[in-house]
């Protein structure tokens, strides 16, 4: 028998009856009082609404949805049936936007009142109010939901529910255990509309869109520059701050990210944990790692909007425009040229400090650039798709290839005449402005490419490197070689 009550019926108000015995179901004298015999000291006025809450303990689930076959609570299954018809009946007075249920609308409408009811403590002295809300001792973070009370709970506790069937990571929300088993499915389910790009997370999609848009939400207060992402304008502000709070234990250099330290210090263990699923090899970066699959794939998901070339890399694309734009961020501090990168500003750099940081084993020469070891190997592994000739620069290939494809990228803007290479347009521009920068020792004469300088100073010194094979003559110049050589074959070519 309950305390406060006799078989003739409850001689006090089962309001007022300690919780602590509100345990079980218990006929009070004449009168049936329906209390649930699960320990959740709920307690209720009519034996319907008991069935109803029981169902919650044994999971029994009534009423099945038409539409996928799932089984629902009744009220859950018309919330439920929401998702199938999109109707959101309820709707936000601030700022027009709808949803599916109630209780999303109220913990909505607490972004626009700054309201967060639910708080949490060091001591976390939870006390159950009639309101089914929580409240705690002083001290600590507020929160808009319960749920995300419970959830944040757990980072003292440190529990974690919900482990990782394919590994033994733990995670304290379902929802990141299941963001986390997409690592070993591979499931991106959210798809960009406009370039059918998938991500695993909604997130990573909405940020991603902002490419498309062109949406900068992030600005900064000190520049006003804008950025699509937080992180680029956490980054950003740190140019403003000087701030670099993440320092390497190993050499002592400091970041202003800690996301830029982790990288960094792949330096020091020598690790690389991406590694390509087709080759086996190694990267010490995810983005390299994404780089390199473009190789196996053959994919150049960025394309120019001013030409038709595309790249792997936006980073690629980006620096391909400075040749549309004719924009040269990188200038040389000292003399007076710019660069489209970074890496050719401090190629051009060692002319000023005279580095040479790269010494051939085979002569003992030293260079700026690793390419001079390609003369002593013979190796050309850049090669011609349309005539198999080999290069043993890139550059060289490419220079060549235009031979093939006619294109001539180089433009005088005086005249309009147009050029395959950039050395043979700044050669032209001196017709022009009628500069000769190469100027001869031996006399007063001056010469508008170091070639003819060249071939002028042979008069001085008698140098005649073209030789006949047939008589063994000799010439300062290719070209009156050229006309010696129809003497012997009788060739007569102007008429």
């Amino acid at each position: 028998m309950l305390p406060g009550t006799d078989r003739r019926g409850p001689a006090t108000p089962l309001s007022l009856v300690p919780l602590c015995f509100l345990k079980g179901s218990y006929f009070l004298g004449s009168f049936s009082w329906p209390l649930c015999f699960y320990i959740c000291i709920e307690i209720f006025p009519f034996l319907s609404k008991l069935k109803i809450h029981l169902k919650i303990h044994t999971g029994e689930k009534l009423y099945s949805c038409s539409e996928c076959g799932k089984s629902f609570r009744r009220s859950t299954l018309i919330v439920h049936q929401r998702t199938h018809t999109g109707e959101k009946p309820y709707s936000c007075s601030v700022c027009g936007a709808s949803f599916s249920r109630l209780g999303t609308l109220k913990q909505h409408e607490r972004i626009h009142t700054g309201e967060k009811p639910y708080f949490c403590s060091d001591l976390h002295l939870k006390i159950h109010t009639g309101e089914n809300r929580y409240s705690y001792t002083d001290g600590g973070k507020n929160f808009t939901t319960s749920k995300a009370l419970t959830v944040h709970q757990r980072v003292h506790t440190g529990e974690k529910l919900f482990s990782c069937s394919d590994c033994v990571k733990c995670f304290t929300t379902s929802t990141r255990l299941k963001v986390h088993q997409r690592t070993h499915t591979g499931e991106k389910p959210y798809i960009c509309s406009d370039c059918k790009a998938s991500f695993s997370l909604l997130r990573n999609l909405k940020r991603h869109e902002r490419i498309h848009t062109g949406e900068k939400l992030y600005s900064c207060s000190d520049c006003a520059a804008r950025f699509s992402l937080l992180c680029n304008l956490k980054r950003h502000e740190c140019i403003h701050t000087g701030e670099k709070p993440y320092s390497c234990s190993d050499c002592g250099k400091s970041f202003s990210l800690l996301g830029h330290l982790k990288r960094h210090q792949h330096i020091h263990t020598g690790e690389k944990p991406y590694s390509c699923s087709d080759c086996g090899k190694s990267f010490s970066r995810l983005g390299h790692l994404k780089t390199h699959k473009h190789i196996h794939t053959g994919e150049k998901p960025y394309s120019c909007s001013d030409c038709v070339k595309c790249f792997t890399t936006s980073t690629e694309l980006k620096v391909h425009k400075r040749t549309h734009t004719g924009e040269k961020p990188y200038s040389c501090s000292d003399c007076v040229k710019c660069f489209t990168t970074s890496t050719r500003l401090k190629v051009h750099q060692r002319t000023h400090t005279g580095e040479k940081p790269y010494i051939c084993s085979d002569c003992a020469a030293s260079f700026s650039l690793k390419l001079h070891q390609r003369t002593h190997t013979g190796e050309k592994p850049y090669s011609c798709s349309d005539c198999g000739k080999t290069f043993s620069q890139m550059a060289f290939l490419k220079i060549h290839e235009r031979i093939h494809t006619g294109v001539k990228p180089y433009s005088c803007f005086d005249c309009g005449n147009i050029f395959s290479q950039l050395a043979h347009l700044k050669r032209h521009k001196h017709t022009h402005t009628g500069v000769k920068p190469y100027s001869c020792s031996g006399c007063v004469k001056c010469f508008i490419t170091s070639t003819e300088l060249k071939v002028h100073q042979r008069t001085h010194t008698g140098e005649k490197p073209y030789s006949c094979s047939d008589c063994g003559k000799s010439f300062s110049r290719i070209g009156l070689l050229k006309t010696h050589e129809r003497l012997h074959r009788g060739e007569k070519p102007y008429h």
